[in-house]
């Protein structure tokens, strides 16, 4: 490509503007569709005006089918309550791109799609026009074909071709010509001529960054006007700042240049004089009024109909994610469009678009920018946050420089609809605040934290303190919130004991280590299959193995001394479950008394200056990473790098590390290098806000290592977002790199066990015995004493007389029978044993295919003799 091109962002691929004009590209030079469908498949109300339409367009090419997703926001331009502007990058800024839901966000808007095209090379501005708040942001490019869509002061819409005009005048009288207002560099058509070589440009406020529009053809003299007052002029440099709010920044070269330093001087009085205006002369728009304006590429439909294309499309002939905006006949609606092309939504072709607009209500439309910035964002009904609507054609949603935002101004009313918010399920006695989100009548959203509301059940469930309900039975709690006119009732689940199909300590990956805590959430799941964590201070803690309690759902350790494995049982309503985790091992790598590891330090980028130092403090010695993060450009970062020939030993499943910290709140990563050569960049902290000593702790088990493993650096980060909030200079001591290995669970080892149906002798590891009660078979199941049972597998035994239940313990499973009852719970699973548990002569009898499945026995049986084996 010759330098003298512009290169705007069409999606993912890069399109050249220098296109010849001559001729125009009909329609039906492009492509054309068979006989398509457009099919209306969904409707939401965004607020007061603004309707999100969802259609399915269907069509054949090369005579297979295929179809595409199509979104359409329809905003009644008469109603009073909404309205469309213009949304910029960020912090209402160019130069400074950002996803359209990002603006959206930001400026608070109900729904929006990206907007216009622009120079993926330079800096990030539109390439046509724009005003936003019925403010001037930038001005058309002297390029053919480039339309705009435009509101008037009255609300009517404009699509149409626009161009600048405007001059500068000193005091003298002396004019010379503006290019324009707020635009980066581009090259003239046909003749390709660089548009800043001996011209004129303005740079206002919106302008977000100090480099104005500099490519390396022109060499800048800049002036800076305040007030209307020259109050400095750069001769061949730039005004190292941002312009003003009260004025703005002329950049000239060449010929311009020349007229500065001939005609301007400091405190001089300026005059700038600028209008956008039609490039048909005979049409007489007011654009100095204009609500709001956005730049785009070719017109799509005029009158109707499929109209030639203002500029060629022979690179946007492809099936790709496209973006619209157009109004109707009537000049009540404006339509925002997208279409997809993302998975099994194929995309469009140019033509295909136009049809596409005309078949959903466009009567003059033009083209938005599309591809990978093709972005629909909008508010579902009752939330306060806008969502993407179309699956983008990348995956990612690009950064794009600005957008068509729509805008609620509807006041505050009297509440419409709630919708209560509360969970699938609720627990016997926990305390739950309920929610709600609804809308008013103008569909703005509210929910309960600043709307009022009366709360209520109506089948004596439980009980309200405001909005706070506590169940007090199981069964179906039916709540009732109320609200101006709207109400809304639920019905929720409150489940006990018998209606949990599981209950299980969310925490098997712990590795435990004395004096620290773990979060143990336990999660029940109900017989239908719906799942939640229970309210910890509705379950009662059991802790076997080791000294330590759990308070509030978290795991103290205070001593594992004598200890190899520790079982913890949690209830809830009489339902048990029970988690064993094996006794840690920690294993010290680096603590420069015993173990030290060679260590340098690494700055980036360029202009950050550290250093490492061995530092001794109550006789330990320990590292010290001093940083200087003042000067470089961005993220910056301070590494002490480690000899990466040093291998950790096995597969250690925690990194703890002791910090020194300088509260300077950069965050603390670690690099691993693991035995594929991949590098893991893993946080300790992400942010140090601590001055002292502290350990940091970091779960290895949750990245795919492939072991063996090296550190490669221990590292500071100071983000470029948000810097002026971290301290830029600090230092942090680092000790005691230790990694921490998992234990291995031990299971007891089975007795050989002999006994036979209906006789009292048995054999334990060849030794004779007498049971108590013979086993004895009912309904096709054997049945043994259970203490007998346990007693020859070396487990544990309780009874708990007033619910008639026994539990059974043995290694890492845990087994609650109820007297009667076929329902059992193994390890927190509700299992139903054919045969119910038993009381036979005073002894408690229970299956032995509930055992032996169980609990890890081999069964053989012998229908000869009626003789049982377990091994």
């Amino acid at each position: 490509m010759s330098k003298h091109k512009l290169w705007i962002r069409m999606s993912s691929i890069v399109l050249s503007a220098v296109i010849s004009m001559s001729p125009l590209l009909s329609t039906t030079q492009v492509y054309a569709a068979t006989e398509p469908t457009v099919t209306l498949v969904g409707q939401d109300i965004l607020t007061t005006g603004a309707v999100l339409k969802k259609y399915v367009w269907k069509s054949t090419r090369s005579n297979k089918e295929y179809m595409t997703n199509g979104n359409v926001i329809e905003v009644d331009l008469t109603n009073p309550y909404v309205k469309l502007d213009v949304m910029t990058g960020t912090n209402n800024q160019l130069t400074k791109e950002q996803s359209i839901l990002g603006m959206a966000t930001e400026t608070k808007a109900v729904a929006g799609v990206n907007g216009d095209f622009y120079n993926t090379k330079a800096e990030g501005v539109p390439m046509g026009p724009e005003i936003s708040n019925g403010q001037l942001v930038a001005t058309p490019p002297y390029l053919p074909g480039f339309y705009s869509f435009a509101l008037t002061k009255d609300n009517v819409p404009i699509v149409d071709l626009f161009t600048f005009q405007g001059s500068i005048k000193a005091k003298d009288g002396a004019k010379f010509a503006l290019g324009g207002i707020n635009k980066t560099y581009y090259w003239f058509e046909p003749g390709g001529e660089h548009s800043h070589i001996d011209a004129m440009f303005m740079y206002t406020n919106a302008w977000g960054q100090v480099d104005r529009s500099n490519d390396g053809v022109t060499v800048p003299t800049e002036v800076l006007v305040q007030k209307g007052i020259i109050t400095k002029i750069a001769d061949n440099a730039i005004i190292d700042m941002i312009a003003p709010q009260d004025g703005y920044i002329l950049r000239a070269s060449g010929k311009a240049a020349d007229f500065v330093r001939e005609h301007m001087k400091v405190g001089d009085p300026l005059v700038a004089d600028y209008e956008i205006l039609p490039q048909d002369p005979s049409k007489k728009y007011d654009a100095k009024n204009f609500k709001m304006m956005i730049g785009g590429h070719t017109i799509m439909v005029d009158g109707g109909q499929a109209t030639e294309f203002s500029r060629t499309v022979d690179d946007l002939c492809c099936y790709r994610s496209r973006t619209a905006i157009g109004y109707s006949q009537d000049m009540k609606k404006a339509y925002l469009i997208t279409v997809d092309n993302s998975g099994e939504s194929k995309g469009l072709s140019m033509t295909e678009l136009q049809q596409f607009m005309i078949k959903v209500g466009v009567w003059k439309g033009m083209n938005l920018d599309g591809g990978g910035s093709t972005q629909m964002v909008a508010r579902p009904l009752g939330e306060f946050n806008p969502v993407l609507v179309n699956k983008t054609e990348t995956g990612v949603q690009r950064k794009v420089v600005n957008g068509v935002g729509v805008y609620s101004t509807a006041p505050k009313g009297d509440v419409s609809a709630l919708f209560i918010q509360a969970p699938e399920f609720l627990f016997l006695n926990e305390q739950v605040p309920l929610k709600f989100k609804g809308y008013d009548i103008f569909y703005n959203p509210v929910v309960s934290d600043n709307v009022v509301a009366q709360w209520s059940s109506d089948n004596q469930a439980g009980t309200f303190n405001e909005n706070v309900f506590t169940p007090t039975k199981v069964g179906t709690a039916k709540v009732t919130a109320k609200s101006g006119n709207g109400t809304q009732s639920a019905e929720i689940p409150v489940v006990g004991r018998d209606q949990l199909a599981g209950l299980r300590i969310s925490g098997s990956d712990i590795a435990l280590s004395e004096g620290s805590s773990y979060k143990l959430p336990v999660i029940a799941t109900t017989k239908s299959g719906k799942s939640r964590e229970v309210p910890a201070e509705l379950i009662q803690w059991e802790v076997l193995g080791m000294k330590g309690e759990v308070k509030n759902g978290v795991l103290n350790v205070e001593s594992l001394a004598g200890a190899t494995q520790v079982q913890l049982i949690a209830r809830y309503d009489g339902y048990s479950t029970m988690l064993t985790l094996a006794i840690g091992k920690d294993k010290v790598w680096y603590d420069l008394d015993t173990n030290a590891v060679m260590t340098l330090s690494r700055p980036l980028p360029e202009g950050v200056t550290t250093s490492v130092y061995i530092r001794e403090e109550n006789k330990n010695k320990y590292l010290e990473l001093a940083y200087d993060f003042t000067k470089g450009e961005g993220t910056k970062w301070a590494y002490a790098d480690m000899d990466t020939g040093i291998q950790i030993e096995g597969q250690p499943q925690l990194l703890k590390l002791k910090v020194n910290g300088d509260e300077s709140l950069n965050a603390l990563k670690t690099e691993i290098k693991d035995n594929s050569g991949k590098i893991y960049y893993v946080e300790l902290t992400p942010n140090i806000n601590w001055k002292g000593w502290k350990q940091l702790s970091v779960d290895l088990s949750a990245y795919d290592l492939k072991y063996p493993i090296t550190v490669k650096s221990v590292y500071v980060v100071n983000d470029k977002m948000g810097q002026d909030e971290r301290a830029a200079v600090g230092k942090v001591g680092l000790d005691d790199i230790t990694f921490s290995y998992k234990g291995q669970i031990t299971t007891p080892s089975n007795n050989s066990v002999k006994l036979t149906v209906n006789k009292t002798a048995v054999t334990v590891n060849s030794k004779n015995m007498t049971l108590e009660q013979a086993p004895v078979i009912i309904s096709g199941n054997t049945l043994l004493p259970i203490r007998f049972v346990t007693d020859a597998l070396g487990g544990t035994v309780r009874w708990d007389d007033n619910e008639r239940k026994v539990t059974v313990i043995r290694g890492d499973k845990m087994i609650d029978l109820w007297i009667d009852n076929p329902d059992l719970i193994v390890n927190g699973k509700r299992i139903t044993a054919e045969v119910a548990p038993r009381i036979m002569k005073d002894v408690t009898m229970v299956p032995l295919r509930i055992l032996s499945e169980n609990l890890g026995w081999k069964v053989t049986w012998d229908e000869k003799t009626q003789q049982i084996t377990l091994q």
